[in-house]
């Protein structure tokens, strides 16, 4: 994986262990699509929890494996922007209980009980989606709030 720094940046690995959102950007037939995900980033892997019979990028990905990810910290009263733009190829892997166990608990806390029950338990149903990142752009693009 290679990364470029801007003129401005921040460390990529302290970056992705917080519960932010990323947008998986696929190819379809009818042109570009845009997914906001949770991930998981392990051994220079983004993990992505998919539901094939409700979300359309996992059937996307075995089309064209070719995807993007953005990244995006925001504080808009402090001017924070950190921005990683991820390029690289993605893969529909089988589901792995351990990795989106890992995944959940950084959004909604270690109590699997305590969780929306749409995370709980989910199974063989789900798969995950392995994005292999080839470059990154780690861009801190904060700016002096105006408020």
């Amino acid at each position: 994986m290679k990364i470029i720094y801007g003129n401005k940046s921040f460390k990529l690995d302290e970056f992705l262990v917080k519960p932010l959102f990323a947008h998986l950007s696929t190819l379809s037939k009818e042109g570009p699509r845009e997914s906001p995900v949770w991930f998981y980033w392990e051994n220079e892997h983004i993990y992505i929890i998919g539901t094939p019979s409700s979300d359309t990028f996992p059937r996307r990905i075995e089309e064209n494996p070719a995807c993007a990810i953005g990244i995006v910290d925001l504080d808009h009263t402090t001017g924070k922007v950190l921005h990683a733009g991820f390029r690289g190829e993605a893969t529909v892997e089988p589901f792995d209980k351990k990795i989106a166990t890992k995944l959940l608990e950084r959004y909604l806390g270690p109590d699997e009980e305590k969780w929306d029950p749409r995370f709980q338990g989910l199974g063989d149903s789900n798969v995950l989606i392995k994005f292999v990142p080839e470059t990154v752009v780690v861009r801190d693009q904060s700016f002096v709030p105006s408020m």
